[in-house]
């Protein structure tokens, strides 16, 4: 991203005390937003909210939350983190998750599936490179097939970054099965968006929530809410299910 944005050089400016900077703030709640792939920056923060004593909202692919070793890092610390890896608002995933939520509500066979994503921000620049994208695919990819009670071919994640599209995201979804005597059917869908928007009032939820968390003492993992929230949480369930969840803990009836 150096190269692309032109205006941050380490050698001149130096990097921030994370850690001071948080307190000086008085932060309650950090939130991860970095670009994909960023594996060792994500855990660095993650470090940072634990030493701050910020809940930590990891809205990126790297697993932090949905990951044995960093819940209990969080829990130890009495400190509640949730992740990991946004769903927008109304997006691909989601779509596809209740496209195929709906043929198998209704005893259609799913034989294949697949997701195409094209975008032009950067999101989608940084994500040209390959070796950045191995967790992205496990986590879109997991989303769907989570609901499927078995083997199902599938290729889900971003396919090209088209400049001219700017902040445009531009989803296809393809679907084949099977119903009643074996009968085909086939759904393509196409979904357009604004990118980066789309994720902005699940986001604005979940700083609320770690709120709540951070008010009645709850550490480690927030299951209902991530459930309901990310694509890649702790306990993979239904949407309608995880909104129920997340309802309930609300409403103080789930711990978490």
């Amino acid at each position: 991203m150096r190269e692309v944005f032109n205006i941050y050089d380490e050698k001149t400016q130096g990097s921030a005390d994370v850690v001071k900077v948080l307190k000086d703030a008085k932060a309650e709640v950090l939130v991860n937003y970095l670009p994909v792939g960023s594996r060792e920056a994500t855990r660095f923060y993650a470090q940072a909210a634990i030493e701050t004593g910020c809940a930590f909202v990891n809205c990126m692919p790297e697993f932090i939350a949905s990951d044995q070793e960093w819940s209990k890092k969080f829990e130890a610390a009495g400190l509640p983190v949730a992740g990991d890896d946004i769903k927008s608002q109304v997006g691909a995933t989601i779509l596809h998750r209740n496209l195929v939520r709906l043929c198998l509500d209704r005893g259609v066979i799913v034989d294949e599936t697949y997701q195409l994503n094209l975008g032009g921000d950067t999101d989608f620049l940084n994500m040209t490179v390959e070796e950045r994208l191995k967790t992205k695919r496990i986590s879109k990819t997991e989303a769907v097939t989570s609901l499927v009670p078995y083997e199902l071919p599938t290729r889900i994640g971003p396919s090209d970054y088209v400049p001219f599209l700017k902040n445009k995201k531009i989803c296809y979804i393809t679907l084949r099965g099977r119903k009643f005597g074996d009968r085909p059917i086939t759904m393509n869908v196409k979904l357009e968006v604004e990118d980066s928007p789309n994720s902005a009032g699940v986001v604005i939820d979940l700083v609320r929530a770690a709120k709540i968390a951070l008010d009645r003492k709850i550490a480690g993992s927030l299951l209902s809410m991530s459930s309901y929230a990310f694509k890649h949480p702790p306990i993979q369930v239904p949407d309608s299910q995880a909104r129920q969840w997340t309802e309930d803990w609300i409403a103080g009836k789930r711990d978490r």
